[in-house]
């Protein structure tokens, strides 16, 4: 195009602007997000630990990696790196003179705009004698000057300087390209065709195809898919699952095979040490030939799970091993409580096939509060402290004093206890019971309510009730008439109380209506799961609906004809009477109950508001776990679920941030998708072999009470 041309920066001063920005939005975000924290503070969190996680794996762990970790140096000094380098080009920048400025022949001159012909002529033979070559002046400064003057006395270069700002008239349009011309010498070609090749053609697909593989093989919850769909297919194929089954399912994960997952690993020594587990651990079902249980990946995993359960000493190699496994096991079982609450939900929405049991969903809790201790389900609750061993449980299950549980021991008066456990020191018994004194305590405090109707706290059959639980957060240590608090704490909510129910407007007040038809309530169960220790704190709030139903037996059934014949003897005058006298109060007495209540929903609605936009952090207290390999935070579930038919009501909750008051609400499940791929459950086609499956495997009772 006529008027234009294209130069690249021979001189590089444009090049250094545009390196400088780029490498600015680098070096700063890069900064933020990787210089590491401060790790005094970690150390003082740590120290602060120590006198009740001092000999827990994970906080030695913990003490040794900060010690031997070079990685926070190398990031300093990566980012360092990058700041001089920024540094550098920003002093650059600085010192190169801008290439174009606005030209102005009156700021040449040092006059003001506007001045006269006459000061015009005045400044320029002032400045003439100051900068004329043959008085001694610069050369390239009197040019200037004499341009200026030009400019502003000619009338032909005043006019182009007035309409192109440059008294020699219109100039080519340049467009500069912020790259130095060396990048497109033609003998540098080769060189910068082979950068552009590598950077787009390998580098950026290798990024942007690793992370679509990762994501197609991932869940949000960076379980592998393949995983997910295992858990699916054996807890459809086994709805009710036992203990030595579950340890099966879950070691049979992906995230073990060395095939799916680069840290998994299998050694060569695994041939020789593995057997020699498997033959002190027992029967552990060796032989059994269903795949993926009879791999070799899976086989290993579920040596160091039962090996890591029965405490027993392994090779550092093989415990290198087993850390990573039980590392992996919490996230995992958590999958496959989501996934039983999946199965559940499509069990209600579709049918045509059966729901997994309460009990697999309770089996997967237990075992990873199993896996965070490192203990047996038969084993005594007292193992999870320290200094304990199996020879010392004898001074406390003894005629005397009978402690069984924490809580036994908790309740025992300060003389009794340390007469008790005279076995220990005074330094290790000061340590016992402060780490006994971390364990949690929770109170639950249950609400039923129907807020769609004027009376929330009258619960008919049908009625759509929502159950709000108040978890407050103490110290065992702080009360003595505890709960068994080792593997969960229970709550029987029964519903529909006719004598804390009131009364509507509209209802008579007479001796048949008074006396109601009593009916058989189902007990509605809420499940908190605990896995250990932490500090005093209050509370949790969690709103959870059901549909209460009413189911009457012959007595009740009776029980109502009779009450109907005694109304019947009332006459309606008399039934008028009681009624017209009390409506006028009732009216009253209502209006301010309803007030109160909407005032109450209203206040709860925005108190819910505000903690949907609060993020909250799952960090609540470190659970006190002797041979976990990293740092369990304390987090709950609770759910509702019917025991007499072994069914959930709600699909379980996670709570992970019961520190502080707190409101949280579940909501309605979601429709199921039907054409996901994650619920292509492969058809079983020896249907006879499903009940064998759910008893685990064919062994004797006598093994299942020394496995278990």
């Amino acid at each position: 195009m006529a008027g234009q041309q294209f130069q690249y920066d021979d001189s590089g001063n444009t090049f250094f602007y545009f390196l400088t920005s780029f490498v600015g939005l680098i070096v700063i975000p890069a900064t933020y997000y990787l210089w590491p924290r401060d790790q005094s503070a970690e150390q003082l969190r740590l120290k602060s630990l120590r006198r009740v996680h001092g000999r827990c794996l994970w906080y030695r762990l913990r003490l040794m990696k900060s010690q031997q970790s070079i990685i926070p140096t190398l990031k300093k000094a990566g980012l360092l790196f990058g700041w001089a380098v920024f540094l550098l080009l920003a002093y650059k920048v600085s010192k190169l003179d801008r290439e174009y400025q606005e030209y102005n022949p009156y700021e040449v001159l040092n006059l003001d705009p506007g001045a006269s012909l006459s000061e015009i002529k005045k400044q320029y033979r002032v400045l003439s004698l100051i900068y004329h070559p043959d008085k001694g002046g610069d050369e390239a400064t009197f040019m200037r000057i004499a341009k200026a003057y030009a400019a502003l006395t000619n009338d032909q270069s005043r006019q182009n300087w007035e309409m192109y700002g440059n008294p020699d008239g219109p100039g080519a349009t340049s467009f500069g390209i912020a790259l130095p011309a060396w990048i497109v010498d033609q003998k540098n070609s080769v060189l910068v065709l082979l950068v552009y090749g590598l950077a787009f053609m390998v580098i950026l697909p290798v990024v942007v195809g690793t992370w679509w593989y990762r994501s197609i093989r991932y869940s949000g919850d960076q379980i592998l898919i393949n995983t997910i769909q295992l858990f699916m297919h054996f807890m459809y194929k086994t709805p009710n699952m036992n203990m030595k089954r579950l340890v099966m399912v879950l070691t049979a994960a992906f995230e073990f095979d060395p095939r799916s997952n680069k840290e998994a690993t299998i050694r060569p020594t695994d041939n020789i040490e593995v057997p020699q587990l498997i033959r002190e651990l027992g029967n552990i079902n060796v032989k059994k030939k269903e795949p993926p249980f009879c791999y070799p990946y899976s086989l290993k995993a579920r040596v160091l799970v039962l090996a890591h359960l029965a405490r027993m000493d392994i090779s550092e190699e093989l415990e290198e091993d087993q850390r990573f496994v039980v590392r992996k096991s919490p996230a995992l079982l958590q999958e496959m409580i989501n996934v039983g609450c999946q199965l559940t939900m499509m069990a209600n929405s579709r049918g045509g096939f059966p729901a997994p049991r309460l009990v697999t969903i309770e089996n997967c809790m237990k075992l990873t509060q199993m896996t965070v201790q490192g203990l047996q389900e038969s084993k005594s609750p007292l193992l999870q402290l320290p200094h304990f061993e199996e020879e010392h449980l004898r001074y406390c299950i003894s005629k005397k004093y009978k402690v069984r549980s924490l809580q036994d021991l908790v309740s025992l008066k300060d003389s009794d206890r340390r007469s008790m456990l005279r076995f220990l020191g005074e330094e290790k018994y000061d340590e016992v019971m402060a780490v006994l004194g971390s364990f949690p305590h929770i109170d639950m405090d249950t609400k039923l309510q129907v807020l769609d109707d004027e009376d929330s706290n009258n619960i008919t059959a049908g009625s759509i009730v929502t159950v709000t639980v108040t978890l407050t957060r103490k110290r065992m240590a702080v009360r003595n008439d505890l709960f068994t608090l080792m593997f969960c704490v229970w709550v029987h909510i029964k519903q529909g109380d006719s004598s804390k129910a009131k009364t509507k407007v509209w209802q008579n007040k007479s001796k048949g209506a008074k006396k109601t038809a009593k009916s058989k309530k189902k007990k509605l169960t809420k499940k908190k799961a605990a896995p250990a220790p932490a500090k005093t704190k209050q509370a949790n709030v969690l709103a959870a609906t059901s549909i209460v139903k009413e189911e009457e037996d012959d007595a009740s059934d009776k029980g109502s004809e009779s009450d109907e014949g005694e109304a019947n003897k009332d006459s309606p005058s008399e039934r008028d009477e009681d009624s017209d006298k009390q409506s006028d109060t009732e009216v009253d007495e209502m209006a301010g109950d309803d007030e109160e209540e909407w005032e109450a929903l209203q206040q709860s609605i925005q108190r819910r508001e505000r903690a949907l936009l609060e993020t909250k952090s799952k960090v609540t207290h470190p659970v006190y776990s002797l041979y976990f390999p990293e740092e369990k935070q304390e987090w709950w579930w609770l759910y509702i679920a019917d025991r007499r038919d072994q069914t959930l009501v709600s699909m379980p909750y996670h709570v992970c941030t019961l520190r502080d008051t707190e409101e949280l609400e579940v909501h309605k499940a979601k429709a199921m998708l039907d054409n996901h791929p994650q619920w292509d459950i492969p058809d079983t086609e020896e249907e006879d072999e499903e009940q064998e499956d759910s008893d685990g495997i064919e062994e004797s009772e006598d093994d299942d009470e020394d496995n278990d």
